[in-house]
């Protein structure tokens, strides 16, 4: 039996039982699955609208959404913090280029 969200409101405020029923009747909820089998927390950031519009350009142009983008960057901004620097590949492989053709200044 479906119940409006008002009338269980009511009934569980009034103290009835009716809602114990209703709960154990309830088919159980599908919950997704996690991403990670490292315990994750959520933290709010606020952010310039610009700021949050390049980062979700960026995070579109990798095919990754918003959240991994800056969970990515933070990794790589505490691993300069501990020396143990992370780089992309992208911008190793200009390095090594610079090196093999340098340009004449």
């Amino acid at each position: 039996m479906t119940m409006h969200r008002n009338d269980a409101t009511k009934q569980f405020h009034d103290g009835g039982e009716r809602i114990a029923e209703l709960i154990d009747e309830s088919p159980a909820a599908e919950l997704p699955t996690p991403d990670s089998d490292v315990p994750m927390v959520s933290r709010s950031v606020r952010l310039p609208l610009d700021t949050y519009e390049r980062v979700r350009a960026a995070a579109d142009a990798r095919g990754i959404g918003v959240t991994t983008l800056m969970r990515q960057w933070i990794e790589a901004g505490l691993a300069d913090l501990d020396d143990s620097a992370t780089v992309s590949l992208a911008d190793v492989r200009r390095a090594l280029a610079s090196l093999a053709h340098p340009t004449a200044a």
